[in-house]
């Protein structure tokens, strides 16, 4: 189209061998029918809705909300704010997104246009080929991830007009968090998610 330069899948491949939140299967695919015995190929695909790069719709965490299907296309479609913490997720795996870390993006970048999807880079789209370190689980079993603080999805959800918040982990909230207070502040607020990102270091901030 006219005035783009280039064109990014921010999504990853949906194959079996991607990573699934504890208590999840991955993707199972039973090949159905073939070309050479069929005339036409063709397979069955069992999953969670929640594998893959997908949408955490209002009604994912708050009862009788927007559904995915319900979600304005207008705000499917949304400029993109990159909030990059990979440094610090490289050392900190439990780091948070924070109002800081927003407020300096805008002193870099000027304030975030209305509808924005702002997303999270923590790197940790790199570990998808890569289960047990993606999961980065210790002794006692418990994920270590990087996620949104309460703050500051608080913030988004109140002081700007966004769409959404997208990770490239497979949560909004850090990965060992006991309460999803992010998921609440984000959804409540009939923003939505997106969970599983990829290539968020391909495009500008």
């Amino acid at each position: 189209p006219k005035g783009f330069r280039d064109v990014v899948d921010l999504t990853h491949v949906f194959s079996p061998s991607l990573p699934v939140y504890p208590g999840y299967k991955p993707l199972q695919i039973r090949p159905r029918f073939t070309i050479a015995r069929d005339g036409f190929a063709d397979n069955e695909m069992t999953f969670d809705e929640h594998t893959g790069t997908h949408i955490d719709a209002p009604s994912h965490f708050v009862a009788g909300a927007v559904p995915a299907d319900r979600i304005p296309v207008d705000r499917l479609i949304a400029p993109l704010v990159v909030i990059s913490i990979t440094a610090r997720a490289a050392k900190d795996p439990d780091t948070l997104v924070s109002v800081d870390d927003l407020l300096r993006w805008e002193k870099q970048h000027g304030r975030m246009p209305a509808g924005a999807l702002v997303a999270m880079r923590s790197g940790w789209d790199a570990w998808a080929a890569n289960v047990d370190r993606f999961l980065n689980r210790d002794a006692t079993g418990t994920m270590h991830a990087p996620g949104f603080s309460e703050q500051a999805a608080r913030f988004l959800v109140t002081e700007r007009d966004i769409a959404a918040v997208g990770v490239d982990t497979l949560s909004l909230d850090a990965a060992s968090a006991q309460k999803f207070v992010a998921h609440l502040a984000i959804l409540g607020a009939g923003k939505y998610g997106v969970e599983l990102m990829a290539n968020l270091g391909s495009v500008p901030p």
